[in-house]
């Protein structure tokens, strides 16, 4: 059910009918055409641009077509009045008749409101997280993570075949790094004294100590005096798995599990790489050339001025063109990520969604190049970059972990806030801009916490509908809220909770096809204000309160109104993995 629809197919019925009296010419493209709430609820409920759009298509003046719009909206049921503002757009104000039937619609719909097949089992990719190999997850790692997930979730809901993967970068320099720190953890357990200067190129945290003591029980003394030639291959891949490991539970402390986790030493060792940089070299794609330096600023750390195979990321809309290989030979981190990029499209991905940190802003436009050119601009790649995360605790920084020597881990943030706290505020915010986590007020109860305030909301609900049960069983028996008449519903605190609750549908849609999931986070908030709003008008008005024990038929009503809103308010809760709780404690 979508009231927004259903009016657009009201007005593109009322334009065919004037097209058909010739009043309009036929066959009028309605691209563009809109229907949603004014900005300004004053000027009425719904607003379309239909006769701006169209003035153009049927020479004629946008007033001219609004003003024949506007009589023949008029006539429908449900629309109470219709103005022409403006330029030309037309205004409708609803009846409560209108709301009323939406209501019952909603409720009739249950958990398939807001859901549709707008996806129709089309595959798409939503790769998240992808940190380094290098240690447990970090509280900066959150923020992606539950962006990804929640994405992933939604595209779902909508009917898109979606796959959640993980992409491993564990053929670089880092892993190296992390292969010659274990070495130290190694000798530790092995009873050595450590240097001062042992983790100064490396990683320091406790939570290698466990990888270097099964080193030593796999081992024993065995590379305790060996050259690094002989060990290092062996702790560079025990430490990665060890470390994925470590990953996975922190993933799965969250509540995220992903469905593939792609290898970047995979993809190099079974010559992945080379043959996507054949085939770019085939289609004259790369070629040998010398890089200039920018202009203004110091170069990049991959820019080198010497003669090298570039790829011409210019002929898909990059800057400049981008060095393939280093100089010893190995292939560049933005070779293998073109290699891996292929081989999602090889694997039937014609669209990607890749989410990033905001530092990797830079490498937007040559990845987007790189999809571009391996599927000869098949696919379709969407990179949404979520900002930095600032932990604090009462308004003051957290001190870095102990467990992790450089960083708060997210382990210990979802122990002490709980998983579903940390996963609805990390969409509290878009995920572009910077977010503040505080620990002491993202469990304080007040209705300055996003999170309290829509559980809230839902724990009143049940509150509510657990003594109606109580003390009414019959008036609330079985399917009583598709029974009931919704007529009695007039209050105008009332109204605009069901036109809040009918809005649900757009935030979805919109959400779904411009990837922003935060989009929910906002609405809940905005459903549960209305909520909380008339929970309070009956607090003043007892003739307003949900329970009114002299009339069934206005307790009925309005225990169905709220069970569609807590029915909402789970809805998006399931969608974001958080428990809707029941009371509030």
């Amino acid at each position: 059910m979508n009231i927004f629809n259903d009016l657009f197919s009201i007005i593109k019925q009322e334009i065919e009918h004037l097209s058909g009296a010739g009043d309009l010419p036929d066959g009028l493209d309605l691209t563009g055409v809109m229907v949603e709430p004014p900005r300004d609820p004053a000027h009425g409920d719904m607003a379309t641009n239909a006769a701006m759009v169209l003035a153009k298509r049927a020479g004629k003046a946008p007033r001219d077509i609004a003003a024949l719009l506007a009589a023949r909206l008029g006539t429908h049921d449900g629309v109470a009045a219709v103005d022409v503002a403006g330029p030309g757009f037309i205004n409708l104000r609803l009846t409560p008749v209108f709301w009323q039937d939406a209501l019952a619609r909603i409720i009739a719909s249950g958990e398939r409101y807001g859901a549709f097949d707008l996806g129709k089992g089309q595959k798409v990719n939503v790769e998240y997280v992808s940190a380094n190999p290098t240690g447990p997850l970090h509280i900066g790692h959150a923020r992606g993570t539950v962006f990804g997930d929640v994405l992933a979730a939604l595209l779902e809901r909508m009917g898109y075949a979606v796959t959640r993967e993980y992409y491993v970068n564990d053929a670089g320099a880092q892993v190296d790094t992390l292969a010659r720190s274990v070495y130290q953890r190694y000798l530790e357990a092995l009873g050595r004294e450590l240097s001062a200067d042992a983790f100064d190129e490396g990683y320091p945290g406790d939570y290698l100590v466990p990888v270097g003591e099964a080193l030593v029980r796999d081992h024993g003394a065995k590379f305790a005096d060996a050259p690094e030639s002989e060990w290092l291959e062996t702790f560079r891949a025990f430490a990665v798995e060890s470390m994925l490991s470590l990953i996975r539970d922190d993933l799965d402390v969250l509540g995220v599990r992903h469905d593939i986790f792609s290898s970047e030493n995979k993809l190099v060792k079974d010559g992945r790489v080379q043959a996507t940089f054949d085939d770019l070299r085939s289609r004259d794609l790369i070629y040998e050339g010398v890089l200039e330096p920018p202009k203004g600023k110091p170069p990049p750390d991959d820019w080198e001025p010497r003669p090298q195979h570039l790829f011409r990321a210019t002929s898909f809309g990059d800057e400049v063109d981008r060095p393939l290989k280093k100089s010893d030979g190995s292939w560049t981190y933005f070779a293998t990520d073109i290699a891996y990029h292929g081989d999602k499209f090889a694997r039937g991905y014609h669209e990607m969604i890749d989410v990033w940190g905001a530092d990797h802003g830079g490498y937007v436009k040559r990845m987007k190049a790189a999809v571009n050119a391996v599927s000869d601009d098949k696919a379709a790649l969407d990179v949404k970059l979520c900002n930095m995360v600032k932990l604090t605790e009462g308004g003051k920084p957290v001190t870095m972990s102990k467990r992790s020597g450089q960083f708060v881990t997210l382990r210990e943030v979802v122990d002490q806030v709980g998983k579903d706290v940390v996963r609805f505020i990390m969409l509290t915010r878009r995920n572009d801009a910077p977010l503040e986590f505080d620990l002491a007020r993202v469990v304080e109860q007040s209705k300055d916490n996003p999170v309290f305030y829509v559980q809230y909301a839902h724990a009143r609900i049940r509150s509510v509908l657990r003594r109606a049960e109580t003390e009414m069983p019959k008036l609330v028996s079985g399917d009583f809220a598709t029974r009931t008449d919704l007529s009695v519903l007039t209050d105008a605190a009332e109204l605009d909770l069901i036109k809040c609750m009918c809005g649900w549908p757009r935030v979805v849609d919109s959400a779904v096809l411009s990837h922003e999931p935060h989009r929910l986070a906002f609405y809940l908030q905005d459903l549960a204000a209305a909520f909380h709003l008339l929970w309070n008008k009956g607090n003043e008005d007892h003739g307003l309160r949900f329970i009114v024990p002299e009339d069934d038929q206005v307790t009925a009503a309005r225990l169905a109104l709220i069970s569609a809103v807590a029915q909402v308010i789970s809805l998006g809760l399931g969608i974001f993995a958080v428990q809707p709780v029941e009371e509030m404690r």
